[in-house]
């Protein structure tokens, strides 16, 4: 058996503010809605995220306590555009496990990482 993709569903409270953070601040593209069961998708390149405001998908007992790490292709440039647009959970830096990443928050609380291989940058100094 082969695993091809993974695409998170994440709970809101509020699917309207949710949909704006991530397309107005993310550049993310809403790609289908469903009023009905409150719920929508999104995607930027190869990312895909579903949103659901419904009680099916929300969390029941411990709830989601990881974060969403993404791999982008241009760490500093993406910094200098969401420094300021988000929640700041840490700065940009260059990690000793050979990242060079920052953390923001999303509009819910959710932890949302973003990191390029030093490899893949050259000279971060």
């Amino acid at each position: 058996m082969t695993f091809t993709a993974l695409c998170p569903i994440l709970w809101t409270e509020s699917i309207d503010e949710t949909i704006a953070f991530y397309t107005q601040v993310l550049g993310f593209t809403l790609m289908d809605r469903n009023e009905e069961w409150q719920w929508a998708s999104l995607k930027k390149n190869e990312v895909l995220i579903m949103l659901s405001q419904n009680g099916y998908e929300k969390p029941n007992g411990i709830g989601f306590t990881g974060s969403l790490y993404f791999n982008v292709d241009n760490v500093d440039e993406l910094w200098e555009d969401l420094k300021r647009k988000a929640k700041v959970c840490y700065e940009l830096d260059t990690f000793e496990w050979a990242m060079r990443e920052f953390a923001v928050y999303d509009n819910n609380g959710y932890l949302l990482q973003f990191g390029q291989a030093v490899d893949n940058i050259g000279n971060t100094e």
